[in-house]
């Protein structure tokens, strides 16, 4: 339900279980753990999802186990913001719940119009993973992390991309090929000079 595939220098990364809006079990869950760590190699990522939600983040019979707590949450958004290559998060549609913490890891994120963005951790009765705050509030501020973690609400692609939450927004027909344009000067430059410059930025 994790797919992956190598071309020219980009890892595509897909979620692939629409039927369940994308919910991560955790075996998916660990899959893209170790996706994600071997990707060192890698010039750039695209992360994406099939059908019409990125993902709602944690199954919820996997949710009750125990994976809403889980430490893979933390490994995983951890492994993708080392990666020395760049990173795109290409959000074919809702963005949910523990699955936001590796799109905000990401280096960017693309994003369909009609995606909404929210995170009811809170109103489930868990802590948000650690690094998810500080990576949303460096993009959005801690007022706009506070509307979205504490007041529960759901956020528009619009008011996303108002608030710096994502960088584009791109029609789910062209969605793919916006993120591989956007890699295309990186995987056409040096490697060590795309990576310093990476590395420059942060």
């Amino acid at each position: 339900m994790i797919e992956l595939a190598q071309s020219g220098g980009i890892w595509t990364v897909t979620i692939n279980r629409p039927e369940k809006a994308n919910s991560l079990t955790e075996d998916m869950l660990r899959e893209l753990c170790e996706i994600m760590e071997r990707a060192g190699d890698a010039q750039a990522v695209i992360l994406t999802g099939r059908g019409k939600v990125f993902s709602a983040g944690a199954d919820l019979d996997a949710a009750r186990a125990g994976l809403a707590v889980s430490d893979l949450w933390e490994r995983l958004s951890a492994a993708i913001a080392a990666l020395p290559g760049l990173t795109i998060a290409a959000l074919n549609g809702t963005l949910a719940g523990g699955a936001t913490g590796m799109a905000l890891a990401c280096d960017m994120r693309i994003s369909v119009p009609a995606a909404k963005f929210f995170y009811p951790v809170m109103k489930l009765g868990y802590l948000p993973q650690p690094s998810d705050p500080i990576r949303m509030s460096a993009l959005i501020g801690p007022a706009r992390t506070k509307l979205i973690l504490m007041g529960g609400q759901k956020i528009t692609a619009t008011e996303a991309l108002m608030f710096g939450l994502v960088d584009r927004l791109v029609e789910a027909e062209d969605l793919m090929e916006a993120a591989h344009s956007i890699c295309a000067d990186t995987i056409a430059a040096p490697q060590d000079i795309a990576r310093t410059i990476k590395a420059m930025c942060s």
